[in-house]
């Protein structure tokens, strides 16, 4: 390094000069080297001027001291004091500083003899030195934010640009310097590594841990990244502190912020520097996920937010600009300003949240609202908020169901008005408490006054909720009254309201077609539950979209439709799993549809499997439909398996309610009725039968064949010849009623008949597998379908194929049902890997592509064959063929 002569000693204001200020910061051991970073520093070389912008503890001045310390060009550095901020003592330190790397050397710059001030001669001197440079000087100023003057950032950009190649400016700051850097980024001049870059990524963090002597799993060093937001000084001080724990990863993961060192470092670096009224706002907004300026003045009952919240975020005081705004607090600093709150303001804290829901519920952000109001205590607020906003549906349906069900959880019984009876109401009704929920229901509409803000909101939640007790009552003319309310409310209540909650609309047609479902209305029933599964997709309406898709797919069951009600049922299970709800979520209706239809289609364990899933269901005895829905697949299935007792005991739906559904009461007879049969009482097993009519095709036929089987064959004909098709009518009727006319045929000898009409059962049970019509037939039809046509017809799917003697039927080799959506090919590729027990990992590696694409296409695979596990896809899968 070159002597230099007559260099100065001392400052323009006498004191000497500070040598560790020149000094080039020293790494500590546990210091990690980033190389994207040092990477980006070396390409910033590129441009005049490279600024290091970040919180304190952010890692600005050891990034830049590590790569400074490995350049080859000669390195001025400079750590910048608050007492810099005369233009006189700041030049004077930085000539003295390059002087120390080696430049200017040159008389003719002088040094600053005044510290109030700089001459122009002396900055024209020292760029005209620096230009004329064979090798440019790195200029590092560490903590350049201590500078505040104007003056000498407008000094500091003229030596920048008239130096040109001879110097290279790096400025590590928290705060956005007073230079004109709109200019040096329209003319790229500036590079900028700023607090995103700064911030550790997981596998940084895994490494950084390492080097303090802790070995931790990346999903932990990511959950600490997420509660640092990957902030540098959090993640070392973090670790310091986890190495004197016995169980390291737990205490990363649950330590206290406000009684760790973390909270030492950013009181005294980040709060203690604030003014007062800063403090108190950091202080007030702490309880806040987000803030804007307006929702600060609420809290602080000033008017001074704006300026303060823009100030703090220009200093990278760890408030962060959410846009618009918005602000939000760092994730730590939060967590520590809020214990700091308590000890400094104790008692406000549930004030403060009050007065946020007030301001929240004018503002019009219901979550938030309900949020703060739940904390402060005020219960009457929340569920105002709640009921006003049209927002009740929300307790039964969306991706918030459940978070706002736990919310009001905690609501107390001091809480009196009439929207808090409303919440218990809906509440209770939810949980298909009938009794409570019509009680609190009641009460609540005693108390709405005729001069009750929000009244029409209030009477039409009261309304959804009296569509839902009727459902659960079995009152159909209750339901079609609470509609019929509802209708007229509604052009009561603001559009935008009934605009933002498509929900409760959809939930209370749901509720009437339920009803009207219930009371053996099929079209009136078709029509509102089509407007509901039709409607746009989205989280808030799923439930009821899921829900009308299974009472539609009931609905094609019941009339005889197999093939129809799967898919519908299929549909109805994708679309809440689509949406990720628990499985099975709603009444699981869709479910039981798909059992019924796997009886009907002899595939006895997967009916069992399906009844099973949906056991633990409220639903399965508390709602009318759906207890006789159970009721009816349950009886089926055990009459298949020989049980005829036990499938009179569970073919009454274990129900109360306020109107018969005809439906539910013939499928109930026909079960007896079989029951008797089975049990070789004929003559009561036709007298049980009295009274069934063509109305109900599907339960027409089943009385028609058991008729026969009791030796009536007339009735039998008779009830065939009464049905009512009117083109409502598929394959499990015509099938049945087919194979009537086949046996009575056969009975009165006319065997070319017979078999004609078992050939036309055949085809129409082949497409849609349907077995069980033919093995209930009895050994009538062995004959027949021993014939060469007739057995060609059979055979792969009810008859054994004559080729593969010794093997049984097994579902593998049957034609594959019908499938919600057909899967994609790469689909395909995953699922066959997966039939080979390949771990998601290893799929990846085979098909040359990132675990997480494996993973969406699993979820597409199990959302399409109506699915949660892999074993169950398998299954599935070969079930149907596509294995």
């Amino acid at each position: 390094m070159p002597v230099v002569r007559d260099v100065p000693c001392a400052d323009p204001l006498g004191d000497p000069f500070l040598r560790t200020r020149f000094a080039v910061p020293t790494r500590p051991a546990t210091f990690l080297r980033r190389q994207r970073l040092v990477d980006h520093l070396d390409q910033a070389l590129g441009t005049p001027l490279t600024l290091i912008n970040g919180a304190a503890g952010a890692g600005k001045t050891l990034l830049a001291a590590d790569w400074a310390a490995g350049l080859r060009s000669p390195v001025a550095w400079l750590t910048v004091d608050a007492g810099d901020w005369r233009p006189g003592v700041f030049w004077a330190y930085v000539l003295q500083t390059l002087r120390a790397c080696g430049a200017p050397a040159a008389e003719a710059v002088g040094v600053p003899e005044d510290a109030s001030g700089v001459s122009r001669r002396l900055l024209a001197a020292l760029a005209a030195e620096l230009n004329d440079r064979d090798r440019p000087v790195v200029l590092v100023l560490d903590e350049y934010d201590r500078v505040p003057a104007p003056e000498i950032a407008e000094q500091l950009a003229f030596v920048l640009h008239h130096a040109g190649r001879g110097l290279h400016l790096v400025l590590a700051t928290r705060t956005e310097p007073l230079l004109p850097l709109h200019r040096y980024r329209a003319a790229g001049e500036v590079t900028e590594i700023r607090a995103a870059d700064l911030a550790f990524t997981a596998d940084e963090a895994v490494v950084l841990l390492e080097l303090h002597g802790l070995s931790l799993p990346v999903h932990a060093a990511r959950a600490l990244v997420d509660r640092t937001r990957g902030w540098a000084a959090g993640l070392r001080l973090s670790a310091l502190a986890a190495r004197g724990s016995a169980d390291p990863e737990l205490y990363l993961k649950e330590f206290e912020a406000d009684r760790s060192t973390v909270a030492d470092f950013l009181l005294a670096e980040v709060l203690k520097g604030q003014t007062p009224e800063a403090q108190d706002l950091l202080l007030r907004v702490s309880i806040l996920e987000r803030f804007c300026p307006d929702l600060a003045n609420s809290l602080t009952l000033r008017t001074d937010a704006e300026p303060i919240l823009a100030g703090l975020h220009r200093e990278n005081a760890f408030v962060e600009r959410l846009g618009h705004s918005w602000y939000e607090l760092h994730p730590l600093f939060g967590e520590i300003l809020r214990a700091h709150l308590r000890v400094r303001l104790p008692g406000l804290e549930p004030e403060l949240h009050q007065r946020a829901a007030r301001w929240l519920r004018r503002s019009g952000f219901l979550p938030e609202t309900l949020a703060h109001s739940a904390v402060a205590g005020d219960w009457d607020l929340a569920a105002g908020a709640l009921i006003d906003d049209l927002a009740i549906g929300q307790l039964f349906t969306g991706l918030r169901s459940d978070d706002l069900v736990q919310l009001f959880s905690r609501m107390g019984p001091e809480a009196r008005s009439p929207a808090t009876d409303l919440v218990r109401a809906a509440h209770d009704l939810s949980r298909y408490d009938l009794d409570r929920g019509l009680a609190r229901l009641r009460h609540a509409e005693e108390r709405l006054t005729d001069d009750a803000p929000g009244l029409a909101a209030a009477q039409l939640s009261c309304a959804l909720l009296e569509a839902l007790a009727a459902r659960l009552a079995g009152c159909p003319p209750r339901a079609e009254r609470a509609a019929e309310a509802a209708g007229e409310l509604r052009q009561e209540v603001p559009a935008r309201l009934l605009a933002k909650h498509p929900e409760l609309t959809a939930l209370l047609l749901t509720h009437l077609g339920s009803a009207r479902l219930w009371a053996g209305r099929f079209e009136d029933a078709r029509a509102v539950l089509t407007t509901v599964a039709g409607a746009p997709g989205g989280a808030p309406t799923v439930l009821a979209r899921e829900e009308s898709m299974g009472h539609l797919a009931l609905l094609d069951y019941l009339n005889g439709w197999t093939g129809r009600a799967e898919r519908k049922a299929l549909a109805a299970v994708s679309e809440a799993e689509r949406l990720g709800l628990p499985r099975p979520s709603g009444s699981g209706i869709g479910r039981l549809v798909l059992a019924a239809v796997a009886v009907d289609r002899d595939e006895l364990g997967r009916a069992q499997a399906l009844l099973d899933e949906t056991a633990r269901l409220p639903s399965a005895t508390r709602d009318p439909v759906m207890a006789a829905g159970r009721a009816l697949a349950t009886a089926r299935l055990l009459l298949a398996r020989g049980r005829a007792r036990a499938a009179v005991e569970a073919a009454g739906p274990a129900v109360s309610a306020a109107v018969a559904s005809p439906w539910a009461a013939s499928h109930e007879v026909l079960v007896t009725s079989a029951a008797h049969l089975a049990e070789g009482r004929p003559d009561r097993a036709a007298e049980v039968l009295q009274g069934l009519s063509g109305d109900q095709p599907v339960c027409a036929v089943e009385a028609a064949a058991l008729q026969l089987v009791a030796g009536r064959p007339g009735a039998a004909v008779d009830l065939l010849d009464s049905i009512s098709a009117e083109g409502r009518t598929g394959p499990a009727v015509t099938v049945r009623a087919a194979l009537v006319r086949a046996q009575v045929a056969a009975a009165t000898g006319d065997t070319a008949a017979a078999r004609r009409l078992v050939a036309q059962a055949l085809l129409d049970a082949r497409r849609e597998r349907l077995r069980r019509p033919f093995l209930d037939a009895g050994a009538w039809i062995r004959p027949l379908l021993a014939m060469a046509p007739l057995h060609e017809l059979a055979v792969g799917w009810l008859a054994p194929d004559p080729s593969r003697r010794g093997e049984r039927l097994r579902p593998e080799s049957l034609p594959a049902p019908l499938v919600a959506a057909e899967l994609s090919g790469r689909e395909h590729d995953v699922l066959e890997r997966l039939a080979r027990m390949m771990s998601t990992e290893e799929i990846a590696a085979d098909l040359f592509v990132s675990v997480n694409t494996v993973k969406t296409h699993l979820k597409s695979v199990y959302r399409k064959l109506a699915v949660s596990r892999r074993n169950e896809a398998v299954r599935r899968a070969r079930e149907l063929r596509l294995l």
